[in-house]
C-alpha cells in the first residue's frame, strides 16, 4: 500500500500565507525524507487556505524532493481550464522527473465558480465536459474537441508533454455514487474522502466502483482506490487527542456554521476517534490499527492522511509526519505485504 499526506495549507491568526507556504515546503520535504509515497495539496479560493494553485506549490516542492509523488488534492476541474491544468501538471511532471498526478474533483466549496465566471447550475455538467477534454489532452498531442462551456479546439497542439504517458488522473469523490460510477466507466483511479461517520458505510462505494469497472470492461485489479482521511499521530493517544481537537474542531465548526451543521464538541470528536470512527487520530499503534481495519473494508491501494487540519502548529505537524513516516507506514506496509 502507498501511504501519503495531503493538506489544504490552512492559515489562521497565528500564521500568515507566506509563512504557511514556507512551512508547507518543509512538510513535503520531510515526508519525502521519511519515505512516504505521495503528498497532495488542495485548491481553494478562500482566506483560510494558502493555496489556490496546487501546481505552483508542488513545483516548488519538486525542487526540494527526490522520490515522493506530487498530486493535487483536489484540482477543482469544473471551474478551471483543462488545457491549462494539463500544461501545469505536465510542467510539474517534467520538473519532478515523472512524479506528478492530478486528483480531479468537483470541489466541496463554491467560491471558484463565480470567481471564474461559471454558473453553479452547471455544476455537474461542467465537470463531466472538462474531464472529457482533460483526458483527450493527456491521450493525444493534437486535439480536436468541442463542447458547451469552452471554446472548441481544432487540431490544437498542447505542450509541454509530460514524462509519464499517460499522466495519472484520479477522480476524488465525497460519497456520491454517480461520481464513483463515472470514474469506473472511464477506468480512472478513485479517491474516497471519509471525513465523518463510519468508514464501513463507505464500503459499498468501493464495491460499486469495482463492479461498474468490470461491467465496463476494465480490470478492477488495475484500478487503485485511495482512502483519504483526517489523521493525526502523537506519542500517546491522549496527546494526539489533546493536540488535534482544538484546531480540528475550530475548523469544522467554522465550516459547519456556513453549512448549517451542528457544532462539534469533544464527545463527538472522541466518537470519531473510536476504533470504528472516521478520525484516524491517536498513537502510532492506534493509527496503524485503524488503517489496517479500513484496508479490510476497502482493499485499497493508497491511504492519504490529512494531518494539518486547521491552523495546527508547524512543529506538531512535523512531528506527526515523522511518526507517520517512520512508525506507522513501515508497520502498515509490512502487515499488508504479509
Amino acid at each position: 500500500m502507498e501511504l501519503g499526506l495531503y493538506t489544504f495549507a490552512d492559515v489562521g491568526p497565528e500564521i500568515d500565507p507566506a509563512q504557511r507556504l514556507r512551512n508547507l515546503l518543509e512538510e513535503i520535504e520531510l515526508a519525502d525524507q521519511v519515505g512516504l509515497d505521495v503528498f497532495g495539496v488542495g485548491e481553494h479560493h478562500r482566506p483560510d487556505y494558502a493555496v489556490s494553485s496546487p501546481a505552483v506549490a508542488l513545483a516548488a516542492a519538486a525542487e526540494r524532493t527526490k522520490n515522493i509523488r506530487l498530486t493535487s488534492a483536489v484540482t477543482v476541474l469544473s471551474s478551471d481550464d483543462p488545457v491549462r491544468v494539463f500544461q501545469d501538471f505536465a510542467t510539474l511532471d517534467l520538473l519532478s522527473g515523472g512524479r506528478a498526478e492530478i486528483m480531479a474533483g468537483r470541489g466541496s466549496f463554491i467560491e471558484s465558480f463565480p470567481l471564474f465566471g461559471y454558473d453553479l447550475d452547471d455544476y455537474d455538467e461542467l465537470f463531466a465536459e472538462k474531464l472529457e477534454l482533460l483526458l483527450e489532452l493527456r491521450g493525444s498531442e493534437r486535439v480536436t474537441w468541442s463542447g458547451k462551456h469552452r471554446a472548441s479546439l481544432d487540431e490544437a497542439g498542447v505542450y509541454p508533454r509530460p514524462v509519464q504517458n499517460p499522466l495519472p488522473v484520479w477522480i476524488a469523490v465525497g460519497g456520491t455514487p454517480q461520481s464513483v460510477v463515472r470514474a469506473a466507466l472511464l477506468g480512472l483511479p478513485l479517491a474516497i474522502a471519509i471525513i465523518g461517520g463510519q468508514p464501513k458505510h463507505f464500503a459499498p462505494l468501493a464495491r460499486l466502483y469495482r463492479e461498474a469497472a468490470s461491467r465496463a470492461g476494465h480490470d478492477p485489479a488495475e484500478l487503485p482506490i485511495s482512502i483519504n482521511s483526517h489523521t493525526y499521530v502523537a506519542e500517546t493517544s491522549q496527546q494526539a487527542s489533546d493536540e488535534y481537537f482544538p484546531t480540528y474542531a475550530a475548523m469544522m465548526n467554522r465550516i459547519g456554521r456556513e453549512r448549517g451543521w451542528q457544532p462539534m464538541g469533544r464527545t463527538q470528536f472522541e466518537a470519531g476517534r473510536s476504533p470504528r470512527g472516521a478520525l484516524v487520530v491517536g498513537s502510532p499503534e492506534e493509527v496503524i490499527e485503524k488503517i489496517l481495519y479500513e484496508h479490510e473494508l476497502f482493499g485499497h491501494q493508497r491511504f492519504m492522511a490529512q494531518i494539518s487540519v486547521g491552523a495546527m502548529p508547524h512543529e506538531k505537524v512535523m512531528r506527526a509526519i515523522e511518526l507517520f513516516g517512520t512508525e506507522v507506514a513501515p508497520a502498515v506496509r509490512k502487515e499488508i505485504s504479509r
